[in-house]
């Protein structure tokens, strides 16, 4: 699917003459309104006509009303409701062969060639078969005169391209299906809230959530939330499971937990395939150990809500790369999904993936789990590692000998405490002895330093804030009393976790090392600020939490906004002068624009936005939602914007503004904060351990290399380890912001899909992959 550019000079035309068909097919699942949303608007502005088919397969079977073409105004407000708009329906018609000739009649008399499908792996090898059989099909509508053969000329070839819409995560080749955020967060929302009732009674909790064949939701949930233990189909548990879960929950409770928290998945099953239920589970806790146990079947809470801002950002994407695939499509095509592999847009051969998917049940069904958990892919098998080490692990009675220190830095960010938890925990169980510092560098030099155990970090993985407490303090005026500090507490090693004074601290430690001895110990920076404006890393954690306090605030205003018509709101959000927050809010939230410092805008540019809402309040959609980044411009200040719209919007429209402050920094985490968070300090003492060794020299650390100090950070698809030295080089001190950051590249689609005739430039559109050779590569992906 190579991008020739002598094709397409502009994307704004690609689509005349084209029409795309969209549907939702099988289980509902949240976003999935986002990617039709996308889908629409990105046909309509390359020219395409685009048509909703309602009730999935079956409308498609039934033609008339149910295939009506959609306009521009017909997906607003759309982006915050769950499920799915348009419909969708379980269609038997549509496996038999009759019911596809009449799909195909429906088609063709509209002159659709282009098929979006969004749903499981069942839906998108319906879509397939319907491709293949296409042009048998239509000879057929031919000798019954059910078309002319005009009519089958020219709508010779069938394009489809799918996209994953499914809360169990079960489909081999995305990284994400639409949908299992959103579903996590329905799930963690329950366990924080069981957690609390847990606790006031010293009861055992068991949770089922869904996932049928999959464990992924049950995996995440049981990491986010600290479980005790978790039933995942794909690795059964041992015969003498039983005994060994009694002991684990009896052991948490004699560390001091007042409660037990096991999550199951719906297809749980032991080493010889037979289920294991929640109730099995309830009557053994309850007979072996007399708990007070309770069970919570989660069932269609998990499907329901509004979308997260994560889910609404991968519809947007999925669709804007959906239409693309399509109208670059040609008879030689084979059907693709549109996926996500970290954070890049991929394409990859429809069939390939379900295959896999598929030898994943078949691995299953005849006991081979071992291939089944390698077949789910990298991230599936780092999240079960991770849990495996913090669950199943004892710490070790022989000691390492080592000190390790872990502190934050720099504002609170929604994850901090999960990061810490996790990198205590995996510390003691690697033998070392943990030392919490309290009020970043400020504290390290104070001597607030105490040793912190298992029990001391539990119930960490929910709460918001920094538990350590955290400070801007940079270290390089208290080198003396920092040294002193390291030196009494025989510190052997360094996990700064925090946002930009995290870095730049840490560089000023490695500067302080050649007067300063003691400073000569290995660091390590995890990234954890609300603005994701650490180099070295694509996601900081505390950026997916303030990003949905955001969009949840922006829906609410735009609610009210639709109420009084004729209205216009200006928000500002946190960020600094990285805007990350502001560009994802936009995207996930349906703004109209979104200022910020990177992208440096003008006065025209401000005209040209308020003549663009002038236009929006003659048609439907009467409201209009800006954001900008609180520090895009000095002199465009929020009340400048908010003087210039009520100025220029006299009589037009109303204008109100929002500085959002500081609820962006709090907040329980999301679940990807927690499990981000878990992973993080996992890998970073992994790192600390070894480092300490390869400096240890008679019993004593030297730590002077370049790569004795390293930044933790997600890069594409993998965590990696990269010297704060080199960093430097990567970073504008002034603004605090990375020189390059990969998100600026989803700023036309902002703009698109806010009506706006702009170039996109489709030469970066992702190219046809290949699963195999994706599912090996990716060293530590999240």
């Amino acid at each position: 699917m190579a991008h020739d550019p002598g094709k397409h000079e502009h994307a704004d035309t690609m689509g005349i003459g084209k029409a795309i068909a969209v549907l939702t097919s099988g289980g509902d699942a949240q976003g999935m309104n986002a990617a039709v949303r996308a889908v629409v608007r990105v046909g309509i502005y390359t020219g395409a006509k685009v048509f909703f088919v309602h009730e999935g397969y079956q409308g498609l079977v039934d033609g008339g009303d149910n295939i009506r073409e959609a306009t521009w105004e017909s997906v607003s407000m759309m982006l915050q409701l769950g499920g799915t708009v348009i419909g969708s329906a379980r269609c038997k018609d549509f496996r038999e062969r009759e019911g596809r000739l009449k799909a195909a009649r429906n088609l063709v008399k509209k002159g659709i060639t282009n098929l979006c499908v969004i749903g499981g792996d069942g839906s998108l090898t319906g879509a397939d078969t319907f491709r293949a059989e296409w042009s048998g099909l239509l000879q057929d509508l031919v000798k019954t005169g059910g078309i002319t053969a005009e009519e089958a000329k020219n709508s010779s070839h069938l394009n489809i391209v799918g996209m994953v819409g499914s809360i169990d995560n079960d489909f081999c080749g995305t990284d994400m299906t639409i949908g299992t955020d959103s579903a996590l967060h329905r799930i963690m929302e329950i366990v924080d809230a069981i957690t609390t009732t847990a606790q006031s009674h010293q009861r055992t909790f068991v949770l089922e959530v869904m996932g049928r064949h999959c464990g992924y939701l049950a995996l995440v949930t049981a990491l986010a939330s600290g479980a005790d233990w978790v039933f995942i189909p794909e690795s059964p548990p041992e015969d003498d499971w039983e005994e060994h879960l009694c002991r684990r929950l009896t052991e948490t409770r004699t560390r001091g937990s007042r409660l037990n928290i096991i999550i199951v998945a719906e297809g749980a099953i032991d080493k010889h395939g037979k289920p294991i239920t929640s109730e099995d589970i309830k009557t053994l806790v309850v007979k072996r150990l007399g708990y007070d146990t309770r069970v919570t079947i989660l069932g269609h809470v998990q499907r329901g809500g509004t979308p997260s801002a994560f889910d609404r950002v991968l519809g947007s994407r999925m669709g804007v790369e959906a239409v693309m695939a399509l109208l670059e499509g040609t008879p030689d095509t084979p059907a693709c999904v549109v996926s996500l592999s970290g954070n890049q847009a991929i394409r990859l051969p429809l069939m390939e993936c379900v295959q896999v998917t598929k030898d994943v049940t078949t691995a299953m069904n005849e006991g081979r789990f071992d291939e089944a958990l390698k077949l789910r892919g990298r991230s599936f098998q780092n999240n079960w590692n991770v849990y495996k080490i913090l669950a199943h692990v004892h710490p070790p009675t022989a000691k390492s000998g080592y000190n390790l220190a872990v502190m934050n830095v720099g504002a609170p960010a929604a994850g901090m405490n999960a990061a810490v938890r996790s990198t205590v925990r995996i510390g003691l169980i690697h033998g070392h002895r943990m030392l919490a510092v309290h009020d970043g560098f400020e504290g390290l030099a104070e001597g607030k330093v105490e040793e912190i155990g298992w029990s001391g970090v539990g119930g960490w993985t929910g709460r918001g804030g920094s538990s350590l407490g955290t400070k801007r303090t940079l270290p390089k005026k208290y080198f003396e009393e920092i040294s002193n500090t390291i030196a009494n507490f025989n510190i052997h090693g360094l996990i700064v976790i925090g946002g930009f004074e995290a870095f730049t601290g840490s560089l000023e430690m490695i500067e302080g090392r050649a007067k300063f001895e003691e400073l000569c110990i290995p660091i390590c920076v995890i990234p954890a600020t609300v603005s994701n404006n650490i180099p070295g890393s694509d996601f900081s954690i505390g950026a997916d939490t303030a990003l949905n306090t955001i969009t949840s605030t922006c829906d609410r205003i735009k609610q009210s906004a639709a109420g009084t018509k004729r209205r216009v709101f200006i928000i500002e959000t946190m960020g600094g002068f990285c805007g990350y927050l502001a560009t994802m809010a936009g995207l996930a939230a349906g703004a109209d624009a979104a200022y910020i410092y990177e992208d440096p805008f003008n006065i025209r540019d401000l005209e040209l936005n308020v003549t663009h809402l002038t236009e929006k309040m003659k048609t439907t959609v009467k409201r209009g939602l800006i954001l900008r980044n609180e520090k895009c411009n000095e002199n465009y200040t929020t009340e400048f914007i908010y003087n210039l719209y009520s100025e220029e919007g006299k009589g037009i429209f109303d204008t109100r503004k929002n500085v959002l402050g500081h609820m962006q920094q709090g907040g329980s985490p999301t679940p990807f904060d927690r499990n981000f968070g878990t992973k993080m300090g996992a890998k970073a003492v992994a790192w600390m351990s070894g480092k300490i060794k390869e400096c240890s020299r008679h019993g004593r650390i030297f730590a002077n290399t370049a790569d004795s100090a390293c930044l933790l950070g997600m890069r594409r698809r993998a965590l990696v380890f990269q010297p704060l030295s080199e960093l430097k080089q990567e970073t504008d001190f002034e603004h605090r912001i990375p020189r390059t950051q990969w998100w600026l590249k989803l700023r036309p689609i902002l703009k698109i899909l806010a009506k706006y005739k702009i170039e996109l430039d489709t030469s970066e559109t992702a190219h046809l992959e290949h699963i195999t050779r994706k599912r090996v590569s990716g060293e530590g992906a999240l």
